[in-house]
């Protein structure tokens, strides 16, 4: 902690100004200064030279003889040079900057609630409206995005142009449906209205569940001043502060941009920017083959642009299975777009935007690949630094997830984490899975986050679901599986649709119940919810094997998917079966 020392010329008044206490109580004073310096320091309008010397020169010179004041580090020389004091003969300057200046001035006189929310994103907004329902005195403190990321950034924007794409690659291809187009043009600015008219109503409908469950939504960036307390500087101006009984940080994450040369000032695209434009890029580079960059790259390549990965991977999607990711490369480049695997980006030039140049080294040499625009989507960071959780006992892990247990409890008393950013799961289900522990726990419940069985859906086109176990972890783990694949062309639904590409992918342990299923395909996140409910019912797969399926439908396809397991006498380790797909005349209406 720093300290700086200077003098200050006499003077003599009478302090009349609102934030100056008129009585003589010398504490009062030196946190009402402080008030001010940092008030001013914040408006932007004031200098911290010109408000130490208007304040100071105005207090009562028989309240200072020695003034001990804490102020931005900036301000204290320019006031101690400038400011005229009746009665100071040295001013100690405590140089800790703005935060703490307010810690001084405004901790005595916080608004207290019951519940305090950071983050206003999936698991926190609910849970702030239960509480709030429940006649606790609940506040909401978010930044920016209403809802949080996912209904104006993230998921459900994503989807929105997805579809937009969709119909886009539909209509390209309207002649083999019998519908003949003379040309297709993409209008992007229409793509994007359609998206900002989603979120626009997304984020009434909250507005509105807001005002239903009584729970108070503060826009401004929230801050932590002391444990439980935050100090919020409004969106509109000013600051409050408030303290809370529990509190609940709902932060999420950010797009992390990688440490290479050049790429930070080349300001690349992140997932916000990529789907508010309101242009097709002529050629996009995407650095990262994570669900985010695979479903945004097959997007704009649909709208028409020309597009890139560079994934330093040896494969794309690296948390499946080597099948899996072999089959997305595959439909990638049946749609044109360029993979490049197991490539190291050393250098960026130019700005998105206009003309940008990447260096790539890969096995085969040094490449540069020139491009229009660049996106990055090479994973996420937490949004946990500079909010002052440093003064709440709340620990952090070595890549800034904050610290909580399988009740999501963080390290210091009374304060939770929810979402990703506590470390879990990134999908904004699992967020929601967060808010319901932690309420039944509150209630009195035993609820925890061990053994979730999550499923999750990459929007490509054909989507990719999986729930439970993939081959890869099973071997990792040493468990023993039977594998059975079938090819999604043996679904009699896709010769209706004519869409065939693909597979489903089942993995079943000794007991015969189901450890792990993976589809890509048409419709494969409803496919995967059929799968998932057997398991969290703990069915034997013959349930699902025997069961009568609606036809034609892509889940009908779990029957013969099914009969394709081997008998347990060949279990051995996890060892994988290649099935052919050849047991699909189980289905009704086979030839």
């Amino acid at each position: 902690m720093e300290n700086w020392e200077g003098h200050a010329a006499r003077g003599n008044r009478t302090s009349t100004h609102p934030h100056i206490a008129k009585d003589n109580e010398p504490e009062q004073f030196r946190q009402d200064v402080a008030v001010a310096l940092v008030r001013g320091a914040r408006s932007r309008r004031t200098s911290g030279a010109e408000i130490g010397a208007i304040h100071l020169e105005l207090a009562p010179a028989a309240l200072l003889k020695h003034a001990a004041i804490s102020l931005p580090a900036q301000s204290a020389g320019d006031m101690a040079r400038h400011a005229p004091v009746a009665g100071v003969e040295s001013i100690r300057i405590n140089v800790r900057g703005i935060r703490d200046a307010a810690v001084e001035a405004d901790m005595s006189r916080p608004e207290q609630f019951d519940v305090l929310v950071l983050g206003s994103g999936e698991g926190g907004k609910y849970l702030a409206w239960h509480t709030a329902r429940a006649g606790r005195r609940t506040a909401v403190v978010e930044r920016r995005w209403i809802g949080g990321s996912c209904p104006n950034i993230n998921c459900l924007p994503s989807k929105n142009e997805i579809w937009s794409a969709k119909v886009a690659d539909l209509v390209r291809h309207a002649d083999q449906f019998g519908t003949v187009v003379d040309s297709v043009a993409i209008d992007m600015a229409k793509v994007r209205q359609r998206k900002r008219d989603m979120v626009d109503g997304l984020i009434a409908m909250h507005l509105e569940n807001y005002k239903a469950s009584g729970a108070e939504l503060i826009m401004g960036a929230g801050q932590f001043v002391a444990p439980k307390t935050l100090e919020i500087h409004l969106n509109d101006g000013g600051t409050r502060v408030l303290t809370g009984g529990q509190v609940f940080l709902n932060v999420g994450t950010h797009a992390a941009i990688p440490d290479v040369a050049g790429l930070d000032a080349a300001g690349p695209l992140t997932n916000i920017e990529a789907l508010d434009l309101d242009y097709a890029p002529s050629h996009l580079i995407v650095l990262g083959g994570g669900y985010v960059g695979l479903e945004l790259a097959q997007a704009y390549r649909r709208f028409g642009s020309r597009v890139t990965i560079i994934e330093h991977g040896p494969q794309l999607a690296g948390r499946e299975d080597p099948d899996v990711a072999d089959e997305v490369r595959r439909i990638f480049g049946a749609d044109g777009i360029e993979v490049l695997l197991s490539a190291e980006t050393l250098r960026v030039q130019g700005r998105s935007g206009a003309e940008v140049s990447v260096l790539l080294r890969t096995a085969s040499g040094d490449r540069t690949i020139d491009g229009s625009d660049i996106l990055v989507a090479a994973g996420r960071t937490p949004n946990t630094a500079g909010i002052g959780l440093e003064l709440t006992g709340v620990e952090l892990d070595a890549k800034g997830y904050i610290r909580v247990n399988e009740r999501l409890e963080s390290s210091s008393p009374g304060v939770w984490a929810i979402g990703e950013c506590a470390g879990s799961p990134q999908f904004t289900h699992v967020s929601f899975d967060d808010f319901r522990i932690i309420r039944d726990n509150l209630a009195g419940g035993q609820r925890t986050t061990r053994d979730r069985l999550v499923p999750y859906c990459m929007f490509t086109d054909p989507p990719l679901a999986r729930v439970g176990s993939s081959e890869r972890e099973a071997q990792r783990q040493g468990i023993a599986v039977r594998v059975a694949k079938l090819p999604t062309r043996a679904v009699l639904r896709t010769r209706t649709i004519g869409e065939s590409q693909g597979f489903m992918k089942a993995l079943v342990g000794a007991d015969d119940r189901i450890l792990g299923f993976t589809m890509i395909g048409p419709d494969a996140g409803e496919v995967v919810a059929t799968v998932q409910m057997a398991m969290l019912a703990g069915l034997p797969y013959q349930d699902l094997r025997d069961a009568i399926l609606t036809h034609p439908t892509m889940a009908e396809g779990l029957g013969p998917q099914f009969t394709n397991v081997p008998i347990k006498g060949v279990l051995q380790g996890a060892h994988h079966f290649p099935v052919s797909g050849t047991r699909n005349a189980t289905q009704p209406g086979c030839p």
